[in-house]
């Protein structure tokens, strides 16, 4: 009973909305992901299963540089149980210098290339990425990261996760420049 409860859970879980660039734009804003990301900032995030569990939260400080084509970004991660991770990413811009911009990004364990879209106040990311889970072990997930610009200057940020095609969690997280 409790695997078909599970089962269950999980099959509605793959029917949730997510977003879309089809959904109206809820404000004016314009994000401009090379400005945006230049410079410091830190991060608040944390990752919650798919059954609502949080399992893990984090403080992220980022160093970004914009050189006029790449867009470097130095992430390091700090785990509530004091680990520490590093992703170093590799952004470029890969389409026209319009409200509806294209992004492709490279970081260690991710699979092939991240694609990215960036419309308005709107920024969506997708990659494969095989992550740390433990001592030298690593678990593969998909993520389908949407970045909104707030009224403050803030970035929030919602990574649906999938594994094997079926949802595992989301990651929540804020950005805020220093």
């Amino acid at each position: 009973m409790k695997y078909l409860c599970l089962a269950a859970v999980l099959a509605l879980s793959a029917c949730t909305g997510k977003p879309s660039f089809q959904d109206a734009s809820l404000s004016e804003r314009q994000l401009n992901l090379e400005t945006y990301f230049a410079g410091d900032l830190r991060a608040y995030g944390q990752f919650q299963d798919v059954l609502g569990t949080v399992r893990r939260q984090f403080v992220v400080d980022i160093d970004g540089t914009w050189d006029g084509e790449i867009l470097r970004l130095v992430e390091d991660f700090v785990y509530e149980d004091g680990s520490t991770e590093q992703r170093i990413w590799t952004l470029r811009k890969t389409g026209p210098m319009t409200a509806d911009q294209t992004w492709e990004g490279t970081a260690p364990g991710v699979i092939g290339v991240a694609t990215g879209r960036e419309e308005g106040d709107r920024f969506n990311w997708r990659y494969t990425i095989d992550l740390p889970v433990g001592e030298g072990e690593t678990t593969r997930v998909t993520f389908d990261d949407w970045m909104w610009l707030q009224e403050d200057g803030r970035l929030l940020n919602r990574a649906y996760m999938k594994r094997f095609g079926l949802d595992v969690g989301d990651v929540i997280i804020t950005f805020e420049k220093r």
